[in-house]
């Protein structure tokens, strides 16, 4: 199941940045999608879900107002916008499907804030 994220980079704070996470192998607007993120020695966080219509999204409280998730279920692609970025969201960025019973992840995007 590829998901192949892409978008990220290096960004000043206060700077936005907008993630993509193309999906193939299965019928993506069936699945809820998430965003979840990993800092270096730090535990995953589950940072955004939307469900496989788009209408319903939740956020983590630490970016709450600052990213928001979205899908285009005809190019089956997820995003992920972030604005106002702060040196604590810098991660790899992962996008995350679970079919059944198995988690699918892609291979990550790369997010630094740093001035």
């Amino acid at each position: 199941v590829p998901l192949v994220e892409s978008g990220g980079g290096l960004v000043h704070p206060g700077g936005s940045l907008t993630l993509s996470c193309v999906a193939s192998g299965f019928t993506f607007g069936m699945y809820s999608m998430a965003w979840v993120r990993q800092a270096p020695g730090k535990d995953p966080e589950r940072v955004a879900d939307i469900s496989n219509g788009g209408r319903s999204t939740s956020y983590a409280d630490s970016v709450k107002g600052r990213f928001t998730i979205s899908r285009d279920n005809f190019a089956n692609t997820l995003y992920l916008q972030m604005s106002r970025l702060k040196p604590e969201d810098t991660a790899v960025y992962y996008c995350h499907v679970k079919l059944g019973l198995r988690d699918y992840w892609g291979q990550g995007t790369q997010v630094t804030v740093s001035s």
